[in-house]
């Protein structure tokens, strides 16, 4: 197993990984992004995002190894009024046939690294409320799941709609 930096290249995969879990979050329709919005928006003087990879040996069909990507940690900095800078974990995604493995634990870790490496005073995410798993990994590891915190967003169609007609209650 090896953890390293994304490269523009591993995007395919990046993807695949991105759609595993929309499958898991039962909302396999949801993706748009597709992989050159992922190598635009990663890569450049800007990147909006970074990623790290978890990759394993595989034994190609003609004998010789190759690496798998099977495990991705996507996150990008925020800046917190009262904090200054953060990291937002956006998502940490091991194939299904990895879990188990030590992969996400591997991922996690890197990412609270990259934290201490870029003194930021935070790192969030969020977690969907039936993933009991994956919460009481989180509060195992010592964060704080905020119960009293909601998640709010708008879509495209919320915004434009929003924008059209200015309703307000």
């Amino acid at each position: 197993m090896n953890i390293r930096k994304g490269q523009i290249e591993d995007m395919a995969a990046v993807l695949e990984l991105i759609q595993e879990l929309a499958t898991f979050e039962k909302e396999p329709e949801a993706v748009v992004v597709t992989v050159a919005d992922l190598e635009r928006d990663g890569f450049g003087p800007n990147p909006l995002f970074h990623v790290f990879v978890a990759e394993v040996d595989t034994e190609a069909k003609n004998n010789n190894n190759s690496k798998e990507i099977v495990g991705i940690a996507l996150y990008y900095y925020r800046f917190s009024t009262w904090k200054g800078r953060t990291i937002h974990l956006e998502d940490l995604i091991v194939k299904e046939s990895m879990r188990g493995s030590g992969l996400g634990l591997a991922l996690y870790t890197e990412i609270f690294k990259q934290a201490q490496k870029d003194k930021v005073r935070r790192v969030e995410w969020n977690v969907l409320d039936w993933n009991t798993p994956a919460i009481k990994f989180y509060e195992k590891s010592g964060a704080k799941v905020l119960d009293e915190w909601r998640v709010v967003q708008m879509d495209e169609a919320g915004i434009e709609a929003f924008l059209n007609h200015k309703k307000l209650i």
